[in-house]
Parts: structure tokens; sequence; C-alpha cells
């Protein structure tokens, strides 16, 4: 089956991230149209040589055309719009480039092979903690179902009504009628006995018995036709109660979960649209349904008699649907964005004093008379101030736009929702900086608050209140405590779905390996196109827990996670990850992208690979032995005897990849041999990739001389000369790097002379920039 058509098949957590691998760079609808002749194309190859990556987008726009043909002879002017913008979007961009269209459709593709495999590997594993597409159409299918029921009894219910009401209105005329003639009806009939108490006369006539009769029989018929429908009513309110439980229970309780999850990076939640409709079509029942409810109401206090089963359960059936009706509202107020700094959108739930942040609520009953209706209240650790009292918890008020209306207009879809950007928080100083207990035994970054969203719904003469809230947030002063805040975040959400335990860290749980190998993996793929694999989480693991043949199950404690030292080293285990990751997002993303870093591997795995290797060959991984991130490589070179050895270069710390790409570092790499010749040890990246391919596209090309005015194309103005940083090692410094910025007149010269007066190794170069004052004259 064509890859296209196996990635359509998958469930909708796995779509979700398939959506965000498309953008107008290649657009989705392209990779639709033609899925046959994409799949069929070497764009790998393309993306590393010109003259292919030319033919293969030359083919391209041809297909396109060809495309365009079929849409033409459908007379699909939607498809023939489309298609003509997304041609001219690639021909005005790529045409001069098409090496890097090639790159990124080369990256979908295989990005689409490894979600096909994540899928695959899921689906073998099992089904408990990931059901498969099938059981979730399965179960969206029957709910559908469901509700469909529901909408059809409801409407079978609104004729039955009219039935009724027009039976009653026949029923009363002619009850009238005969009461008004001064006929007596018969007292022999118990449902009667009421109605002909008022009647006179001893003898009748055949007529007047024959109308009683009538009368006796529609007063029959109407009894029977309320007691049917009160029971339907019973068994429809039943029915509206289960399908209630299963979107709140089951489907909307699994939507905050993966809220939950999306926000310490997991998959992308799903959208609330489905859910709302859902909601939305049983809330319109339900008030239909009380609408009938105060119809029957109304006709039993015109007709009524002995045993009315209107005046038995209508009190029960009109109690049960406001109960539904309440509690549906209630859990349809929700917090569809939770609260986030906009400068740290990978990161919510952390919000820093002084600092905005914003969050949205909405309802997912969409009710247009609602619009403009509900007046929306923020509150922070609204029932926590006893709580907050014990632990010693710090108390804050927010500041800002904290009040605001809910409408229809602010959203896309025109669903009902209110959107707060312009909140702060800042503390209150109450002694002993700002906390209530000295003695607290939480520190700042283990504080849990709630934000709290609350108002009122008067709809149909029903007075509601709504309240939602967040998920716990951390709050912090100075945002140098956000990655211990953000371990919090992780730790919580990870471990547990409870909505209000503001309590967690007074003792938190142990989580399991693989539940925080999961999590780790999370934090590369939210931000970059590439998680970890399981070779590199197995060295995170034994950083965590020690050498081991199997981490499956393995307990780790929260302390063991953020707050212990790791063996041997001045720092946590998560303080160091957190760096690192910091590292990959600013200095070293695009090559973390490519797959061209290994990161994490022990120096036993190191060694065990790189041996085999011809020497020059050479991988990227991280430094453990820093604190703030670094990042090293180690490359196989034969002593003069033909020995391999394997050597390392002093990790390269953010501080130095401000001033240089690690692209140009690698690319420029020297080391200072026994003859004093400067060679590069780097050749091939693991395990056999050119260095020039790999790193080559990365690095700045050298600038053009710029033409001296008046045109002469023979005189050029370089009131420079060209500087360029080259990173040397000396063959006996050890392991150690230096960035050596020198202008290539002075490094020969500087060779020249250190052959002539010093024929031993060079140990340390110190040179500054160079600026030459020799400018070419024009001639």
């Amino acid at each position: 089956m064509a890859q296209w058509n196996q990635l359509q098949q998958l469930e909708t957590r796995y779509l979700e991230q398939l959506y965000h691998l498309y953008s107008d760079s290649f657009p989705m609808e392209l990779r639709q149209f033609l899925a046959p002749w994409i799949e069929s194309q070497d764009w790998a190859y393309a993306a590393n040589k010109e003259s292919h990556a030319t033919l293969v987008f030359h083919n391209l726009l041809g297909e396109i055309d060809q495309q365009y043909s079929r849409f033409l002879q459908e007379n699909n002017v939607l498809y023939q719009h489309n298609l003509r913008r997304i041609k001219q979007h690639l021909q005005s961009t790529y045409l001069e480039k098409p090496m890097e269209i090639a790159r990124i459709v080369a990256r979908c593709i295989w990005e689409e092979q490894r979600l096909l495999q994540n899928a695959t590997t899921t689906a073998q594993d099992g089904t408990a903690a990931h059901p498969s597409g099938t059981v979730v159409t399965e179960k969206q299918q029957i709910l559908e179902h469901n509700l469909q029921d529901i909408r059809k009894r409801v409407q079978d219910m609104e004729q039955k009504m009219k039935m009724l009401e027009n039976l009653q209105d026949d029923f009363d005329f002619n009850y009238k009628t005969l009461k008004s003639q001064g006929d007596n009806p018969p007292n022999s009939s118990p449902i009667c006995s009421e109605l002909s108490q008022d009647m006179n006369g001893n003898s009748q006539a055949a007529a007047t018995r024959q109308k009683m009769s009538q009368l006796e029989q529609m007063l029959s018929a109407l009894d029977q036709l309320r007691r049917q429908i009160v029971t339907e009513m019973a068994g429809l309110l039943s029915a509206m109660d289960f399908v209630q439980k299963n979107l709140t229970d089951d489907e909307l309780a699994d939507w905050k979960r993966r809220q939950q999850i999306a926000c310490i990076g997991g998959p992308p939640n799903i959208c609330l649209d489905r859910l709302e409709t859902w909601i939305t079509s049983l809330a319109e029942s339900q008030l239909q349904i009380r609408q009938q409810i105060k119809k029957l109401e109304e006709l039993q206090q015109k007709v009524s008699y002995k045993g009315d089963p209107i005046i038995q359960h209508r009190p029960a059936l009109e109690e049960k649907i406001v109960d539904l009706f309440r509690s549906l509202m209630k859990s349809a107020f929700v917090v569809e964005r939770q609260p986030c700094m906009p400068m740290h959108p990978d990161r919510p739930l952390v919000i820093k004093t002084g600092v905005q942040f914003t969050n949205k609520v909405r309802l997912l009953v969409k009710f247009p008379e609602l619009n403009y209706q509900l007046k929306i209240k923020v509150i922070i650790d609204k029932e926590s101030g006893d709580v907050a009292a014990i632990r010693g918890s710090r108390k804050f008020n927010i500041l800002g736009t904290n009040t605001k209306v809910m409408n229809m207009e602010e959203s896309n879809n025109g669903s009902l929702s209110a959107e707060f950007k312009h909140l702060t928080l800042r503390e209150q100083r109450c002694g002993n900086g700002g906390r209530t207990n000295s003695d607290a035994s939480l520190i700042v970054t283990e504080e849990l608050h709630l934000i709290t969203f609350e108002t009122e719904v008067y709809h149909q003469g029903l007075k509601i209140d709504l309240e939602t809230h967040s998920l716990p947030v951390v709050v912090i002063s100075n945002i140098c405590q956000m990655p211990n805040a953000w371990a919090s975040i992780l730790w919580y959400n990870m471990l547990t779905n409870h909505p209000k335990n503001v309590n967690f860290f007074t003792k938190p749980p142990v989580g399991t390996w693989d539940q925080v190998a999961e999590v780790l993996s999370w934090q590369f793929s939210s931000t970059t196109k590439r998680g970890l694999n399981i070779e590199q989480l197995t060295t995170l693991a034994e950083k965590l827990l020690g050498p081991s043949v199997n981490y499956s199950g393995c307990q780790i404690t929260w302390a063991k996670f953020c707050k212990e030292n790791m063996a041997g080293k001045g720092f946590s285990f998560w303080v160091w990850l957190d760096n690192i990751i910091d590292l990959v997002k600013k200095y070293i993303l695009a090559l973390w992208n490519e797959g061209y870093i290994m990161g994490f591997i022990s120096k036993e795995r190191e060694r065990a690979i790189l041996s085999p290797k011809p020497p020059g060959t050479f991988l990227l991984r991280f430094s453990e032995s820093s604190k703030e991130g670094g990042i090293t490589f180690t490359w196989v070179e034969k002593d003069i005897s033909g020995k391999t050895q394997i050597q390392s270069v002093e990790p390269y710390t953010k501080q130095q990849l401000n001033s240089m790409s690690f692209a140009e570092i690698i690319m420029g790499y020297k080391i200072m041999d026994a003859t004093n010749i400067l060679v590069s040890p780097l050749v091939y990246l693991f395990p056999e990739i050119p260095k020039e391919e790999a790193f080559g596209k990365y690095c700045r090309p050298e600038a053009a001389p710029e033409e001296a005015p008046g045109g002469d194309p023979y005189s050029t103005i370089q009131p420079y000369l060209k500087t360029k940083f080259i990173c040397v090692t000396p063959t006996n410094s050890g392991n150690t790097s230096d960035l050596f910025p020198m202008s290539p007149r002075t490094l020969d010269s500087l060779m020249h002379n250190e052959a002539e007066n010093n024929p031993g190794p060079l140990d340390s170069l110190t040179l500054d920039m160079e600026l030459s004052s020799d400018v070419a004259s024009p001639m």
C-alpha cells in the first residue's frame, strides 16, 4: 500500500502530528494530489546533488500541469485555483534553489516513515495504553449513533406531544359540549367519575349514552397516551444520562488528559470542535425535552383526573432534566488554552510575577443567545486559602484585565469563548517573604497554584453557576527558576490527572523509567523535529539509574530527577539535560534536525562504534561534564605505529557558539601534527557521510570582492584582509580547543616562522584579529 494511503488510516493523534509536518513551503494539498509520483522520486539524492534536484523540480512542475489539466476536465474550480497558486509559489521560491525544496520534501517523507513506524510499534506493544484507531473510531461511531438516536426520539416525542394535545382538545371540546347540553356522563367509569359529579338527570336517552360512551373511550385513549409519553420520557432521560456520562466522564476527560500531555511536550491536543458539536447537540435535545415537560404541565392544568400520570411523574421528570442540563453546562465550561507566557510558549503553566500571561476559556454549548451574555472573572487560589496557610505558600493578586465577556467573534470557528491576554501576578507582602508560615517545607518551584474562572448563566428561567480552573501553575519571581519550575510541571502532569492536587509536592509520587523516558523524548520532539531514540534514552537511563540490563519499570524519585546531584557531578540530572535542550534549540537546531548529532552516547559505546571505522570518522555528542551544556566531537586516528586512537576535543559551550556556528567550527577544525602542519582530523561524519556534504550547506559563503566605482571589472575594493576562525588543537595538548581569529596571511607567516624557529609541536596560539591597512589601489 502506498505510504500516503497508509498515513490516512492512522488514528487521530498521529494525524495531528502529520498535519504539523506541512506548511506553505510544501503544502499538504500537493502531497495529496501527487502522492504516487512524489513517493517514486529519490528526494534524498536530489537534496545533495543540484543537477538532479533541478531535473526533479522541473518534473514536479510538469506533474502539477498534468494534474491541473485533470481538474480542468472535471471543472473543479477550487482545486484549479489552489494548484495554480501552489505552482506560482514554488516557481518564485525554489526555481533558483531546487535543492532546498528537495530537502524539504525528503524531510517530510522521512518524518512520515518515522510516524508510520511509531504507530506500528505502538500497535505491536499492545492497545491498553494507546487504543488502536479502530477502537477509537468504533467508540465515536457508537456515540454518534446514540446522539442521533436521542435526536430522533426527541423529534418523535414532539409528534406525540402534538397528538396528545389534539386528542386532549377533542376530548375537552366534546366534554364541554355534552356538559353544556345538561347531559350527565355515567358514573360507571372510574376515569369519568370526577368529571360527572356536577351533572344531573336520572334518565338518559340512547343518543346521550352513545356520546358518553365515546367520551369515555376518548378519555381512556388520552390516559393511555399520557402514560406512554411519561414512560418514554423517563427512558429518554435515562438515555441522555448515559450519553452525557460518556461525553463528560470519558470523551471530555480524555481530552483534558491529552491537554495535560500536550502541555509537557506530548502529541498535539485534538481540538474541541467535535466535542462542542456533540455537547451542543445533547444540550439542545435536553432543552427540547424540558419544553415538552412544561407542555405536559400546561395540558395537565387544562384536563386532569384521578390517577393522572402527569401529576404523578412530571415533577420527577422536571427535576431530572434540570439536573442533567445543569451538570452538562458545568462540564462544558473548560480552559481551552492553559496559562502561558507568550515569550515561553513551549513552557506553559510557569508564570513569572510581573510578566503578562494569557489563557482562554470556552463554553462547549454553542448557543447564539448566550453571545455577550456571560461575564468571566479570574481568581487565583480561590479555594486554597486555608491550605496555603498550612503549607506556607505565597499569596498573589491578579492584575490586568481580569474580567471579560464571552463572545463568538474572537474565535475562528464561532465558538463561545473568552481569551485573557493581559494578566499578571503580583505577590502579596505579608511578612516572611510573602509566606504565611516561615517553616514551609516546599520550595518556590514546588508550590502549585490554581487559576479559577467563574461566571453565571441565566437561560430559560434557570440560573447556573459555572466554574472551571487551570491546571496547577508554578509561579516564579526570577527567570533563573524556570528550569526547576518546568521540572515540577513535567513531574505533576506526567504522574497525575487530578485537576486540583496543589499539595502534590508535599509527598511527590515515584515515576517509572518508561514514563520519564517518554517525557524526556517529548522535550526534544516538541521543539525540534527529532525526539530521542532508544540508544540515546538508554544512555540517559544509565546517567539516572546506573548500569543495568533492563531499565523498564525501574523507579525514579522526584529528588533523583531534579534535586540530587549526579554521581561525581556538582549538578542534578535535570539541570544538565535542560541546558542541553537549550543548547540544541538556540545553537545547533539544524544539525539536530538532520540527525547529525548522536548526542547521548556512553564512552564505551562511542569507542566500540568508532574503532572499526577508518581514520577521520567522527561523531558529535553532548558533554557529560558541562553543567551549562556543551557539545564535542570524537574522531578516529592512527598513531605512528598504526594503532587506532579515539580523540576528543574539549566541549564547545554556548559562549563559544555565540561567536561561531558549530558547523563552521567542524569545517575549519585543525590539529597541529608533529611536523607543525595543520591538518583536519575530521573527514567522515559517522557512519560515512563526507564532512562537506553534511555541514557545508550550513557555513556562510565567502563574500565576493566589491567592484570599484566606475564599474572597472579589473579593480576591486578590499579595505581589510579576510579573517577566518580556525580551531586548532596541538597534538600534545590533550583534549583542548580554542578559537583563533587570524587572516590567511598571518597564518602562513606564523606557520613559516614556527617551522624555522621551533620545529616541535605548537603548544598555544594567542593572536588577535588582524585588520590590515593594505588596500588595493585602483589601476
